[in-house]
């Protein structure tokens, strides 16, 4: 997998050069007479995200301007590889390493089509492996989210629950871990009762997917991703509007997996495990119901107030297995509530977690990597909201208000207050293309996770 990045070969490439607007006039002292006033006929002013093409002899490409912004610079050539004309590119600065493995990145990025159904309209511009990148980062990350993304992408017809286990196991047997599924009844033989409750009403039975890599004895940090392949909303069936993109409601699941592919990539000195509840939301016979209660793995009693408030459901059994071990961190990733979008819109993951040293490390790696999050409180005054007359607590409330925030709080329920964790709301897509990220699926907060996580528990951060 190239990622559209290339080596040197013996024909030069056409330079890109990377310009901000404070240093535009000092450019153009440079460059001739014509080619500044071609400069001014394009209105290139180096802001960000826009490119001047400049001509050369007999009709080629002389040289890119490229305008950028240092503090963001995974961007800069993000959408370069599909806008540019095809031929071979290198970037014509030195930027360090930072900014110049980030503009890789970027690149390979913005390189990525979905192409299991139809083949892309062109092949993508090359750009040469910038001498100061690290190729090793750029080329784990790209792969990570490329995962991610296709694993999202793959409509529920092709990436049901048994799908997205033999996605895992290929991982696993990839970087050698372990990968244990239980499938069917065997989740109620083994207590994860919740997880059954939900997917026993698709022909397509319900799996728990449990992965671990690593050292035992080094620091443990488990992922926790929502794995819902499909969700038609049970028998509080949604709308066909809101049915549509349902095939992304697996993008928790998608996005850990691709990161637990660059934590393994990377060997980082961890003890890793992934669990991912991984079922279908349908209507048949089997499903479960409004007001049915059903015990968890923790033990505690659930009313269900909703059907269509599943995702919190299976996450609490895989919770509190992941919570048993005492891990050093825990994360879970799922596109759980509507109201995390409306308060945050597709692009800013919402961010609840019971640590602030955790919220800190997350915050900071998000700013830094251009992958923020949002940071909501787990307002405990709301917990009340969740009390059931007749069981331990219902999975929704009977208000419209703080929904991401409720369903948080339905999730600690199942984790230590003295368990580090860290809960993601994504969106898991793009709504539109901009540069490095084309209109799909999207590893929201993948780079951010890594990054963190390297930081905490190994040198190389």
């Amino acid at each position: 997998m190239s990622f559209a990045l290339v080596d040197a070969g013996a024909t030069p490439a056409i330079p890109l050069i990377p310009v901000v607007p404070e240093r535009l006039a000092d450019l153009l002292d440079g460059v001739s007479e014509a080619e500044r006033r071609w400069i001014a006929i394009l209105g290139f002013r180096a802001e960000a995200g826009t490119v001047a093409v400049l001509p050369g002899a007999e009709g080629a490409i002389s040289r890119v301007l490229v305008g950028w912004r240092p503090e963001e610079p995974i961007w800069a050539l993000g959408g370069l590889s599909e806008s540019l004309p095809l031929g071979r590119y290198a970037l014509d600065a030195r930027l360090g390493r930072e900014a110049a493995s980030r503009m890789a990145l970027g690149w390979a990025l913005g390189a990525y089509a979905f192409t299991r159904y139809k083949a892309r309209t062109r092949a993508p511009a090359e750009l040469v492996w910038p001498q100061e990148a690290d190729r090793g980062e750029v080329e784990r990350l790209a792969r990570a989210i490329y995962l991610a993304r296709d694993l999202i992408n793959t409509p529920a017809e092709e990436m049901g629950p048994a799908e997205l286990a033999g996605a895992a196991e290929t991982l696993a047997g990839d970087r050698r871990a372990s990968c244990k599924i239980l499938v069917g009844d065997a989740l109620i033989a083994n207590n994860y009762p919740m997880i059954h409750a939900v997917g026993r009403g698709s022909a397509r039975a319900p799996r728990l997917i449990d992965m671990v890599w690593g050292d035992p004895a080094a620091p443990k940090v488990t992922l926790v991703g929502k794995g819902v392949c499909f969700d038609s909303g049970g028998l509080d069936l949604k709308t066909a509007q809101g049915m549509r993109m349902m095939k992304k409601d697996m993008g928790g699941a998608g996005t850990l997996l691709g990161l637990a592919s660059a934590i393994m990539e990377a060997g980082l000195p961890v003890r890793l495990r992934v669990l991912i509840p991984a079922v279908e939301n349908f209507v048949s016979g089997t499903s479960f119901r409004p007001l049915d209660v059903i015990r968890t793995r923790k033990g505690l009693t659930v009313e269900i107030g909703n059907t269509d408030a599943e995702g919190r459901l299976i996450l609490c059994d895989a919770l509190a297995e992941a919570d048993r071990e005492n891990p050093a961190l825990i994360v879970d990733a799922a596109t759980l509530t509507g109201a995390a979008r409306v308060a945050l819109g597709p692009d800013l993951p919402a961010l609840f977690t019971n640590d602030d040293a955790t919220a800190d490390a997350l915050l900071k790696a998000g700013a830094a990597e251009s992958d923020p999050f949002w940071r909501l409180p787990l307002w405990k005054p709301y917990r009340k909201l969740l009390d059931s007359k007749i069981a331990d607590l219902n999975n929704v409330s009977e208000t419209g208000f703080a929904g991401s925030i409720i369903a948080a709080l339905y999730l600690a329920e199942f984790v230590s207050p003295t368990t580090p964790w860290a809960h993601i709301d994504t969106y898991a897509w793009n709504a539109n293309t901009r540069p490095g990220r084309p209109e799909g699926a999207e590893a929201l907060g993948l780079r951010a996770l890594y990054t963190a996580i390297n930081t905490r528990f190994s040198d190389r951060g």
